[in-house]
């Protein structure tokens, strides 16, 4: 397959695995030891090692006269260590999200996959977040929430762990896009109403701590995974990292819980009732639209930082730091929406997110990126920590769960098409500046509508909403 890549190449490291099968001394010193005892079986963890280096170290014969340099080599594996990401590549942001390395698939073992196509797992997978929000929600209103939780947690650690067994690409959009886009959905759609129940006065904060988990897992997720895959291979980073969630999860299902007893509100799985209230259409509408570009910079800002010239490992480390930058905007927002009201609040950093995304592709220094990184991360982290505040105020507390569930199912499909698009403007323009104001464009057109929406609720300007 040829590179879409564009600028200098990095330097390669081959894992050459057809070299000379064994140098003389080597050879002497084997037929010496094959007196001695047999060497002990190696753990599971070195064969993975052992598999992914193409050796044979360890295995044994099975035929007549056969001797170790007869084995069957495995190909050679070109691995670009410091390969760029593919260019259509998506970086979530929820915890789970970060927990899947689509760039080792496209250097390794879905090499033969065109990047525009690799990318549809991740696109897939983060818009199955919000997707099940509708039954998530509908379940949490009659009093599911903990079943759900618990049978999404298992299935979450199990899809992580299957991923790690994937080779084809159907197997990593079933494992990886669906099953733990799903999971992630069930468990993400019902911790938010939970928080509905719990605040009132201090509801937006309580909503921004909540937000602050996916933060934290896009900021220490990345640097895990980079850490690993050298040290023990993608298979067991990714069994180490269903481990960590399992750990995670076990600690939500002890300490999550709902407080008013179940109810049952009339209209259905989907109100359509709820639609006529011009508020949360509006609203509805302004946060579909808001995903079709508000991720766009997280996605393409470690690229950017290469075909800039700076270093990859340098460049890997600003996903990090605008998810840290996230955290820390979900917080503030949070106390400050308690204060001035969330969409009082949530519209100005919308409209903040929007700028840095217009900025973005013309920062092309190590200082600039890292500043537009933390200022990007702390705008955008203010819209989704606060993205379900404003629904508790659009109707009554015994259908919160419908409602968010509501908006979480409409908006996957600007999560689901957004990526792809920016993607395809990058691939049409050979750069970044068309992809930034695309992005800011429908990031602004987000915060008018959220304006129209506050609008409305209030009947004027002034208010507190």
């Amino acid at each position: 397959m040829t590179s879409k890549f564009s600028g200098p190449r990095s330097t390669r490291t081959s894992l050459e695995v057809e070299s000379p099968p064994y140098e003389s001394e080597k050879d002497e010193k084997a037929v010496q030891d094959s007196s001695n005892d047999t060497k002990p079986e190696s753990s599971p963890r070195e064969k993975d090692r052992r598999l992914s280096e193409g050796t044979n170290e360890g295995r044994t014969p099975t035929l007549v006269g056969e001797t170790e340099n007869d084995l069957p080599r495995a190909p050679t594996i070109d691995i670009d260590l410091e390969a760029k990401p593919p260019n259509n590549k998506v970086t979530e942001d929820h915890v789970v999200d970060d927990a899947f390395p689509e760039a080792s698939y496209q250097t390794s073992i879905l090499s033969h996959v065109d990047p525009s196509t690799l990318a549809w797992i991740g696109s897939v997978q983060y818009s199955m977040v919000f997707l099940p929000g509708l039954i998530s929600g509908r379940l949490f209103d009659l009093g599911w929430f903990h079943p759900i939780l618990i049978g999404a947690s298992a299935l979450l650690v199990i899809s992580t762990l299957l991923v790690a067994q994937c080779k084809e690409y159907w197997q990593f959009m079933l494992a990886q896009g669906l099953a733990t886009g799903i999971a992630s959905g069930l468990v993400f759609g019902g911790a938010l109403p939970v928080v509905g129940h719990w605040f009132h006065k201090k509801r937006a904060t309580a909503y921004g701590v909540v937000a602050v988990g996916s933060s934290y897992g896009g900021t220490v997720f990345p640097i895990i995974i980079r850490k690993l895959i050298p040290a023990v291979g993608l298979p067991w980073t990714l069994r180490i990292l269903a481990f960590i969630l399992l750990g995670h999860l076990a600690l939500a299902n002890m300490l999550v819980r709902r407080r008013l007893p179940p109810v049952y509100v009339a209209g259905g799985l989907f109100n359509l009732r709820a639609f006529k209230s011009a508020p949360y259409s509006l609203y509805v509408a302004a946060s579909t639209v808001a995903f079709l570009g508000l991720y766009t910079c997280l996605t393409f800002i470690d690229n950017s930082g290469i075909e800039a010239g700076l270093s990859p490992d340098f460049s890997f480390y600003l996903v990090s730091i605008a998810n840290a930058g996230s955290g820390v905007g979900r917080i503030v927002s949070g106390i400050l929406s308690d204060r001035f009201g969330s969409l009082n609040i949530l519209i100005p950093f919308t409209i903040f997110a929007a700028i840095f995304t217009f900025i973005w592709p013309h920062c092309t220094t190590e200082g600039s990126l890292v500043a537009i990184a933390v200022l990007y991360g702390v705008s955008s982290g203010a819209f989704v920590g606060l993205l379900a505040a404003p629904i508790a105020k659009m109707g009554d507390t015994s259908d919160i769960g419908r409602r968010t569930g509501m908006l979480f199912t409409v908006l996957s499909v600007g999560a689901v098409v957004g990526p792809p698009i920016s993607g395809a403007i990058y691939t049409s323009s050979g750069g970044y500046n068309d992809v930034g104001i695309y992005a800011g464009i429908t990031i602004l057109v987000s915060a008018a509508l959220m304006f129209a929406a506050r609008w409305s609720a209030l009947g004027g300007f002034r208010g507190r909403f």
